[in-house]
């Protein structure tokens, strides 16, 4: 072998796009330079709006253009990127997005994504990335003790709680089926016993989207009534389940915030032999904390369960959690066999969920519970929680209606009729102070407020409800 093909290319050799390759200073000039912009955001985020000006929106319309023939230089391409793509975000790590159930960015999960971006490792078996591998194994076990689940089970990184819901119900769809007789492995679902599916009337939509990907159709769904709060009543709950019944229950209701009575149904499930999967989304991370751990008491006999990182955890997207109780059925959902990817490493990412080739999610996992610790953790849990009250209380002194108790992170609030409260959300997102969005709830239009980052402060709060009743004010005098 020559010099040239041992060492590669010269800098100067050309690109595949035409222009000259850049040299590893001029890489990390390039990333400097990014890390910079990075910075200036950060630093400048909060003077604006949350939401986009009219100008930043009409500005994106000069990215629509034809695939160019030849290509900008990395540098050009940065500068448009910051200069056109940063006034139209959505200033969403700051502390005034209170839209859906986003969480912000904490600052040692945006550094160490950052440091992530230029190792880019594949975290799909560990020969991979050692480094890769042992973030997963550690970010795994911290969770499972920080949420108080078992120790025996199996945490895998994921996309988000749809694919972690996913996971976890093709793993209690085979694992069902297998104790029945039947191998999805081998006779696929053609001809197989039918399972029955058991949900509350306020399921989220993911895990009905996740049950229709796993075959499981909607003649095949019973719902059962929930109460005032979005929680499924016990006391409807069927006393016949047996042993090819999936249950879904949910911690974390998205519009309210409130969980499912776990204690009273998941034992009487499990003893008949069914399986019990537990939408958590935001809600699991209850479990991390002592003064609320008691709002999802008995989630922990569950048999599998799915959750967020990029929500009230506060890493950057993407992110979700499949816990699944036995390592075995997980295995046996999931695992694959071929002669190049072969492993004698205990644990595989690749064999613990759909994906084979992932980013190394676990990375942000790590630096988020290594800054904040136990406590550090419970802390966030009840800060958003503690704001989210203020709010309702500031709101509900200013006049709006609160439309289900408070008792986490999550409120629902009215301003008289559907047609006021629509034209008072309207308002507040043009307003840029805060940002909110809307929902249905009982029949009832809403704006529904979700204090889910780590940087909203007691200030914030104020600031946002005087802005939301300032506009509830105007709208209601016009």
């Amino acid at each position: 072998m020559t010099d040239a093909q041992r060492n590669g290319p010269e800098p100067s050799s050309p690109h595949a796009s035409g222009l000259p390759h850049p040299t590893d200073a001029e890489r990390a000039d390039l990333v400097t330079e990014a890390a910079e912009r990075a910075a200036h955001y950060v630093m400048h985020a909060r003077r604006r709006a949350v939401s986009p000006s009219g100008d930043a929106l009409a500005r994106l319309a000069s990215l629509r253009r034809p695939l160019p023939q030849r290509g900008q230089s990395p540098s050009a391409v940065l500068a448009e990127l910051d200069e056109i793509g940063s006034p139209a975000t959505m200033v969403t790590t700051h502390g005034r997005y209170f839209g859906f159930v986003n969480g912000g960015t904490d600052p040692a999960a945006h550094a160490a994504s950052i440091l992530a971006g230029a190792w880019d490792q594949n975290a799909a078996l560990p020969i991979m990335s050692p480094i890769a591998s042992t973030l997963d194994a550690v970010a795994t076990s911290w969770m499972l003790d920080a949420l108080d689940l078992p120790s025996s089970a199996v945490a895998a990184f994921c996309a988000g709680a749809t694919v972690a819901n996913l996971t976890g119900i093709l793993t209690a769809r085979d694992a069902l089926l297998g104790r029945a007789g039947w191998d999805v492995g081998t006779r696929g679902l053609a001809g197989a016993p039918s399972l029955r599916v058991v949900v509350g009337d306020e399921v989220h939509v993911s895990a009905l989207r996740a049950l229709r990907l796993a075959g499981l159709g909607t003649d095949q769904i019973e719902r059962v009534p929930t109460d005032h709060c979005g929680r499924i009543r016990a006391d409807a709950f069927p006393t016949d389940t047996d042993a090819r019944t999936l249950v879904l229950l949910q911690a974390g209701n998205v519009n309210t915030g409130h969980s499912d009575p776990f204690a009273e149904i998941i034992p009487r499930v499990r003893e008949r032999g069914g399986w019990v999967h537990v939408d958590g989304a935001f809600g699991l991370w209850l479990a991390a904390s002592p003064r609320h751990k008691q709002l999802v008491a008995g989630i922990d006999l569950a048999d599998s369960w799915a959750t967020d990182a990029h929500k009230w955890l506060n890493v950057p997207y993407d992110s979700g959690v499949v816990i699944v109780r036995s390592p075995a059925d997980l295995a046996s959902a999931m695992a694959m066999t071929a002669s190049y990817v072969e492993s004698r490493d205990a644990r595989q990412p690749m064999q613990l969920g759909i994906q084979m080739s992932q980013r190394a999610r676990a990375v942000e996992v790590w630096a988020m519970l290594a800054s904040h610790g136990r406590d550090g953790l419970a802390n966030l849990i009840e800060h958003t929680s503690a704001h989210a009250a203020l709010f309702a209380a500031l709101l509900s002194a200013g006049g709006a209606d609160v439309l289900a108790p408070v008792v986490i992170n999550q409120l629902l609030v009215a301003f008289g009729s559907d047609a006021v409260t629509e034209a008072v959300i309207a308002a507040v997102q043009a307003d840029g102070t805060c940002w909110a969005g809307g929902t249905t709830w009982h029949g009832r239009r809403a704006m529904r407020l979700s204090v889910s980052d780590i940087a909203t402060t007691r200030e914030d709060i104020e600031v946002s409800a005087s802005a939301i009743l300032r506009c509830a004010r105007s709208v209601k005098a016009s």
